[in-house]
């Protein structure tokens, strides 16, 4: 999150996990997952400049919907992009996207 300082970076950052954000695992380790139609790439290319140690898987093609999958996991998600979240007052904008992030950083013991 080294170029993610900036209250724009930001807003968006936290809108599109507010909007589109997955929080869960594979059992082994925790992610943070965005999946948006194909047309999106740009965004999420822009994501991906912002997010060090972020993946882009993609392009799918499933059920006629063409997508990319935005991945944030390992010590990506756990020191940079979590910390990050956690500075915000993202618990006040949405309570219920916010538990769902909670939610997975106790499953995977990531509290402090």
């Amino acid at each position: 999150m080294e170029r993610t300082t900036g209250p724009f970076e930001l807003g968006v950052l936290v809108g599109m996990l507010i909007a589109e954000g997955h929080f869960g695992g594979d059992r082994l380790q925790p992610q943070v997952t965005l999946r948006l139609h194909a047309r999106h790439k740009p965004l999420l290319d822009w994501l991906l400049e912002r997010c060090p140690g972020a993946r882009l898987y993609g392009p799918y093609t499933h059920g006629g919907r063409n997508y990319y999958q935005f991945m944030v996991r390992g010590n990506a998600l756990r020191y940079r992009l979590v910390p990050l979240l956690d500075g915000l007052p993202w618990s006040e904008i949405d309570p219920h996207t916010f538990g769902r992030y909670a939610a997975m950083k106790a499953r995977y013991g990531m509290e402090p």
